[in-house]
This record gives structure tokens, C-alpha cells and sequence, in this order.
């Protein structure tokens, strides 16, 4: 579905007297927007909108939010119903396809994913070049990035065939290439991926297995890691997915496009919130030091933040954190965890930001960072390993995002403008006149 005209307002800058009319346009939920593409050619000026905060650079028909009332639809569904009653890859074949599988679509889909998860045997010898203390996303990073250099046969961005082995060998890979840096990182030998796991359950088994000991998946944490899954697979033009689309528009190859979206994750405020949510409780240390933390917070020139509370769209609940907020209690359920003082102290932040009149007055509600990274923490996930799980996660996102922009006629090189602020022209003056 694309969007539709609806009028036009007229533009008049008044020192000049020109003016332009800016179409008005309407997608098939949200906001409508004025079309400027023809501003700076009809009036010489630009926009001023530093963080894209009230520009649509794009259209999409993938994913949409409504920040104020809290929804988060994949393709139109409603995430609450696609968590409770989907799976990661049967969501993964609606955000690249536009509409859930069939029966059959979604057996040769899942076995499509499947005969992809192994990576070249030389890409073992990457893991090698890294230090032991490496981080595990500078090394899905760097890996990702060098798919492009094994797998020529998926390089064409103009061959519809080429693009679909891509996003399997995307969706497939990246967990492996996940799994593998993490064991790089603790000095445990790789472990293969298993066809006759589920996607969730091969990922744990990657982690988690080793050799010597037999391993067996548990429902109740293979169901908690699909859930993070699916509830972190795309989430329209955020800054990973914009920096996908942007490197996109180059012509670039797919592995690099999404080796940009992994690198532009990996910041604190993006992708490494849920790290940043666990650093603060171990900084407060315990729930006696709750309320002079809290203080802290309200103090403007503290500046002390609640991390994992609030968000840059939603302002309202996380719809997220709700499906969250069940797995977690689900999880501490399950694995017995009821003196984890970390975890103690995580549920009693909770329960006093929510009871404080402060954060509800200003809707800074938990988000889907602060109960993913418990979930995390009590399945034994190490906090460096967090970003690095959100990758595995949004890169159906970001591929789903790429495949649209390539197949989209009106997609053009991205370029933002900007407001020179620097030095006007000046004449060069020989450095003994300085």
C-alpha cells in the first residue's frame, strides 16, 4: 500500500515573496506529511531537523509505531498477538514477505533458514585474528562485514534470487557467528549448529552446550529467548535501521549494509540499553540504596538516569515491556531465582518508579530494556553478550527494511543537507605570516 495525496499548503518565504506548494500526503495509519523534496529547488531553503525526530525519510509498509497509545504493529499485527502466538521465524517470513505463511510456506521457509545456519570453515580462522578480551560485537561486527568476501553468489542486489539466499544466509548466520564469539570470548570450543533444533533452541544450544555434557533444551527459556526474538525484530527507522538504509542506498552488498546496522547498534543509547540497565543496578548495589538513588534521579543537575525506563517514541507503556514483564516473572519462575539481589533489587525499582507519582506523571514506564536484560542476566547471559543477542534478533529487521528499499523505484542515495555553521571563504596565508 502506498501513500495517497491529500492537498497541498502553501509556502511563502516573505523576504523573497516566492512560494511553493507542499503536498500533502497520507500513509494508511499515522500522521499524515508534507512532501518538501521540491522546497530547496522552489525556494532555495532547507529543513532544519537534527535526529530525524519529525522527517519520514522513507516509506514502509514493514512496521508501525504509535508512541502515545503504545502500539508496535509488525505488518499490521498487533505485537501482543504475534508474541503470544507466533515464533521468531514465522514472524521473520512476515516481515520479508508481507503477510503470515501458510502451513507449507513456512515449512520450506524454516528449512530454507535451517540448510543455512553453518558458516564457511575458513571463517573459523577470523575468530583467531581477535584478541581473547575482544568484545563480542567488534567481532560479530568485523565477521558479518567479511560474509561478502565468502558468498559471491549472493552479491547482485538486482537479482530477486540473489537477495532471498542472502536474507536466509543473514537470518541463518548471524546467530552461529553470534554463538561463536561468545565462546571465543570465554575460551570454550565452538559448537556447530543442530538441524533438529528450533531457531531459539539452536541459538541457546550455540551458547550454552559444550562437548563433554549432554544438552537439553528447556521450553519454558527456548520460549523466553524466541519471544525476545520476536519482540526486538524490527522496529521501523530507528538508528541501526536507518544507518542499514543509508549504507542500502549506495548499492552497497547486504553483509556490509547489515555489518552498518550491527556497528551502529552497539551504542549505549541504542542497542546497549539493556547493558546500561544492569550497570545501574550494580551501581545502586542494593535496595536500601533505592530511595537516595531515586533522589538522585529527580535532581535535574544529578545528572544521574533511570535507565530502562521511558523511551524516545513510546510515551506511553512499552507494549514491549508488558509481553516482558510476563516472561520475566516466567523465567524466575522456572530457574528457581528468588535471593539473585540484583534481580531482588531490578523488581523493586520497579515497584517504587511505578508507585511514584513522579516517573507515572511523566510516563517513564520500564521499557522492553529493563526486563529483557533481567530475563538475560537470570539465564546466565553475560551483560557483553546482550547487544550482541539484539543483533541476532534485528537482523530480519534490517534485512526485511533493505529488501524493501532495493525493490522500491522511487529509492535514491541518501543524502542529508546541513547548516554550515564554519568559516566563510578566506584566502590561504603562508605559514611564516600566521
Amino acid at each position: 500500500m502506498s501513500s495517497t495525496a491529500k492537498g497541498s499548503v502553501t509556502v511563502t518565504l516573505d523576504e523573497s515573496g516566492k512560494s511553493a506548494k507542499l503536498p500533502l500526503i497520507q500513509g494508511s495509519i499515522g500522521p499524515d506529511v508534507f512532501d518538501i523534496r521540491k522546497l530547496y529547488g522552489e525556494l532555495g531553503v532547507f529543513t532544519f531537523d537534527p535526529g530525524y525526530g519529525g522527517t519520514a525519510a522513507c516509506e514502509s509498509a514493514i512496521t508501525y509505531i504509535d508512541g502515545d497509545q503504545g502500539v508496535l504493529l509488525y505488518r499490521g499485527y498487533p505485537i501482543e498477538q504475534l508474541a503470544e502466538k507466533s515464533n521468531f521465524l514465522e514472524v521473520s517470513y512476515l516481515l520479508l514477505n508481507g503477510e503470515l505463511p501458510t502451513k507449507e510456506q513456512l515449512a520450506k521457509f524454516d528449512r530454507g533458514v535451517t540448510l543455512h545456519t553453518m558458516v564457511h570453515e575458513q571463517l573459523r580462522r577470523f575468530f583467531d585474528g581477535f584478541r581473547r578480551d575482544a568484545h563480542p560485537m567488534a567481532i560479530l561486527c568485523g565477521v558479518v562485514g567479511a560474509l561478502s568476501a565468502f558468498y559471491h553468489d549472493s552479491l547482485d542486489i538486482n537479482d530477486e534470487q540473489q537477495r532471498e539466499i542472502a536474507a536466509f544466509r543473514l537470518i541463518a548466520k548471524v546467530p552461529t557467528i553470534a554463538a561463536w564469539a561468545y565462546k571465543y570470548s570465554i575460551g570454550q570450543p565452538f559448537m556447530y549448529p543442530r538441524n533438529d533444533l528450533s531457531y531459539a533452541e539452536n541459538f541457546l544450544y550455540m551458547l550454552n552446550a559444550v562437548p563433554a555434557e549432554e544438552w537439553k533444551p528447556n521450553p519454558i527459556l527456548s520460549r523466553a529467548m524466541d519471544r525476545i526474538l520476536v519482540l526486538h525484530a524490527d522496529h521501523e527507522q530507528n538508528a541501526s535501521t536507518s544507518t542499514v538504509r543509508l549504507a542500502g542506498s549506495t548499492g552497497a552488498n547486504p553483509f556490509a549494509c547489515i555489518a552498518a546496522g550491527i556497528a551502529a547498534l552497539w551504542g549505549p543509547a541504542h542497542g546497549g540499553a539493556n547493558e546500561a540497565v544492569l550497570k545501574m543496578l550494580a551501581e545502586i548495589g542494593s535496595v536500601e540504596n533505592i530511595p537516595a538513588f531515586i533522589e538522585k534521579v529527580k535532581d535535574k543537575n544529578s545528572g544521574v538516569k533511570l535507565m530502562g525506563f521511558g523511551h524516545r517514541v513510546y510515551k506511553n507503556f512499552d507494549p514491549r515491556a508488558k509481553i516482558m514483564q510476563a516472561t520475566c516473572h516466567e523465567v524466575l519462575k522456572e530457574l528457581g531465582i528468588k535471593d539473585e539481589p540484583l534481580l531482588d533489587l531490578a523488581m523493586e525499582l520497579e515497584r517504587i518508579a511505578l508507585s511514584d507519582d513522579y516517573f507515572v506523571s511523566r510516563k517513564l514506564y520500564p521499557n522492553v530494556d529493563f526486563y529483557s536484560g533481567i530475563i538475560l542476566k537470570a539465564m546466565g547471559i553475560p551483560t557483553h553478550m546482550f547487544t550482541v543477542l539484539f543483533a541476532v534478533a534485528r537482523t530480519v529487521g534490517w534485512v526485511s527494511q533493505w529488501k524493501e528499499m532495493i525493490e522500491d523505484p522511487a529509492q535514491r542515495i541518501g543524502r542529508p543537507r546541513q547548516i554550515y555553521t564554519g568559516a566563510a571563504a578566506r584566502d590561504f596565508v603562508d605559514v611564516d605570516k600566521r
